[in-house]
């Protein structure tokens, strides 16, 4: 989570809101825009 808040700077009570499934998808989202291959 903190992959996320680093680069969408969403805060924990944001993240609390969605499922394991939206926050993986989020995290791969996050890698792919802080680390452009």
């Amino acid at each position: 989570m903190a992959d996320l808040a680093l680069v969408f700077h969403w805060d924990p009570d944001y993240m609390d809101g969605l499922s394991l499934d939206e926050l993986a998808q989020w995290r791969e989202r996050a890698r792919v825009r802080y680390q452009p291959e």
